[in-house]
C-alpha cells in the first residue's frame, strides 16, 4: 500500500544542526493526501511552532490537486502534527531553550498508507560551521573519486 513518496528538505541540515529526531502524523484532507501521493508537496520553507499546546507545521506547500472540486484545500495551510503527549511536553520544554526550532526534514507515506512527518529538533549553524561542512562534502567526495 506505501507508495514511493519521498520528499527531503535537503537545506535542513546544511542550515542547522539535527540534534534529536522524531515521525509524527499529519492531520489532512482528502485532496490533500490525493494530491501528496502524487509528490506534489514541497517541505523547504516550513516550521513547526506550538499552539495552544498542539504542535502544528506552517509553510508547507502541498499543491491543490488537480481534479478537486469546490472541496479542494488551501495549499499552504496549518496542518496539525500527532505526537504522544509525553514527546509534546519533551519538545516543548527543549524549545524553551535559546536557539532550538523544529523543523519537517522528511515526508512520507508508511507501509500503512499513512502521511509522516520526521520533524527534527533544531540547532542553527553559522556561517563557519557551513564553510566546515562544505569543505568535509568536497573531501568526501574526493576520496570516493579516487577509490579510496
Amino acid at each position: 500500500m506505501a507508495n514511493k513518496v519521498n520528499i527531503r528538505n535537503k537545506k535542513a541540515s546544511f542550515e542547522f544542526f539535527l540534534l534529536e529526531k522524531f515521525i509524527a502524523g499529519l492531520v489532512l484532507t482528502g485532496t490533500e493526501i490525493k494530491s501528496l501521493r502524487g509528490n506534489k508537496a514541497s517541505i523547504n520553507e516550513a516550521y513547526c511552532a506550538f499552539t495552544g499546546g498542539e504542535l502544528f507545521v506552517r509553510n508547507m506547500h502541498i499543491a491543490e490537486y488537480d481534479y478537486g472540486t469546490y472541496n479542494n484545500h488551501e495549499a499552504k495551510r496549518e496542518r496539525k502534527l500527532l505526537l504522544t503527549k509525553r514527546e509534546l511536553k519533551k519538545l516543548l520544554s527543549k524549545l524553551n531553550e535559546k536557539g532550538l526550532t523544529l523543523i519537517p526534514t522528511f515526508l512520507f507515506i508508511n507501509e500503512k498508507g499513512l502521511a509522516k512527518l520526521e520533524i527534527a529538533l533544531a540547532k542553527g549553524k553559522k556561517l563557519y560551521d557551513k564553510r566546515e561542512t562544505l569543505k568535509q562534502k568536497d573531501t568526501r567526495r574526493d576520496l570516493e573519486r579516487s577509490g579510496f
